[in-house]
């Protein structure tokens, strides 16, 4: 008699116009599509990938409706033709401030040991993005107490949103939270993965290069160049988890405004965090996938071309008026030194970074803008 009187009390609260909670989204159905010698990412054990989850993320991504005035999304920032990055030095957030460091490209973020250009204590998603939600000096995302409650009332009230998280995090009472919102968000970021340009093709077998990317790839690994040091990884950085142990992070040059390699407040790398003075300047080496879309570059995006960023590495520094000379910096890493590259072996190492360019990534509609056909 129980089950009949369950399936009545179920009927029953249809009819009332309560439809009962959908069935639970699959866990365990992620599959990861990575090239010979890339090993999954490390995944939080209390946030597992799922293709629902991912799905959600997406969705939550994109949407403007998680700022706190409701005008920019986390993709206004982080746009997918360029990569997942931003086409300009410093972003704009949800009330017109502009952010105090250049946006980082989001693919093969999965594997980073640590995220931000220089807070070494930041070793996940979830924790990172505490930062753009919440911070307030400058605003980004602007979430704040006062309006954390407007802004999930706006999501709770999208039937989708509703019946999404309900399927995706089944276990809970109030399944569409922040912390929840922010799992969501993480788990796409981790699907954002890029190991298709001509350069992997290329090492597949599969594409050609030319004779100036040949020249450029074997300066690259050269001693040289020196690139390897700093973007030796299958994601060429140096942050990669499992290449390496440490968190490391460098200073290559680019300021020197008192004369003993001060760089300009607040920016003033790992010392902000660290305290120590051999950490001023240093930031991450950020990866070089797909870095021919993501100018402007540096941390402060002071860089406007790849040619120059190039050359900045191999001039040992960046001399300026404002930011002194950087290539007599005390706290400069010592390897900057040692590349030596003429101006034609500049343009073969450029043209050889342009291989890195994963089309499919910029293209793909699993990772495009799901309100797109509305606006």
């Amino acid at each position: 008699m129980r089950p009949l009187a369950a399936l009545a009390l179920a009927g029953l609260l249809t009819a009332c116009g309560r439809e009962s909670p959908p069935p639970p989204a699959p866990v365990g159905d992620w599959h990861w599509k990575l090239p010979t010698g890339v090993a999954p990412p490390p995944v939080p054990a209390d946030n597992p990938m799922s293709q629902a989850k991912f799905e959600l993320g997406r969705r939550l991504f994109y949407d403007k409706r998680l700022s706190g005035n409701g005008r920019i999304s986390c993709a206004s920032c982080h746009p997918q033709d360029k990569a997942f990055s931003d086409s300009v030095a410093l972003s704009l957030g949800s009330t017109g401030e502009r952010t105090l460091r250049n946006a980082q490209p989001l693919a093969n973020v999965a594997w980073r040991k640590s995220y931000t250009w220089a807070n070494y204590s930041l070793t996940t998603l979830e924790r990172q993005m505490d930062g753009p939600l919440f911070r307030t000096d400058p605003v980004e995302m602007g979430i704040n107490d006062g309006n954390l409650p407007t802004v999930l009332a706006r999501l709770r009230a999208d039937p989708l949103y509703q019946r999404e998280f309900a399927r995706v995090f089944p276990a809970e009472g109030q399944p569409l939270s922040l912390a929840n919102v922010v799992k969501a968000i993480a788990t796409f970021e981790r699907g954002i993965v890029s190991f298709d340009s001509r350069y992997d093709r290329y090492q597949a077998g599969r594409a050609e290069l030319s004779a100036a990317e040949l020249r450029g790839l074997k300066l690259f690994r050269s001693e040289q160049g020196q690139c390897l040091r700093c973007h030796g990884s299958p994601d060429f950085d140096d942050q990669m988890a499992g290449h390496g142990d440490s968190l490391p992070f460098h200073n290559i040059g680019l300021y020197n405004t008192d004369g003993k390699g001060g760089y300009p407040f607040p920016n003033r790398g790992a010392l902000e965090l660290s305290g120590q003075p051999a950490d001023m300047g240093r930031f991450r080496s950020p990866s070089l996938r797909n870095v021919a879309l993501t100018a402007p570059y540096m941390h402060d995006g002071s860089v406007a071309t790849l040619e120059e960023a190039v050359r900045i590495h191999a001039e040992h520094g960046r001399r300026g008026a404002k930011g002194g000379d950087g290539r007599r910096n005390p706290w400069k890493d010592a390897a900057i030194d040692r590349i030596q590259l003429s101006a034609a072996e500049q343009a073969d190492i450029v043209a050889f970074l342009k291989t890195l360019t994963d089309d499919t990534l910029t293209r793909d509609p699993r990772l495009a803008d799901p309100f797109a056909a509305r606006r």
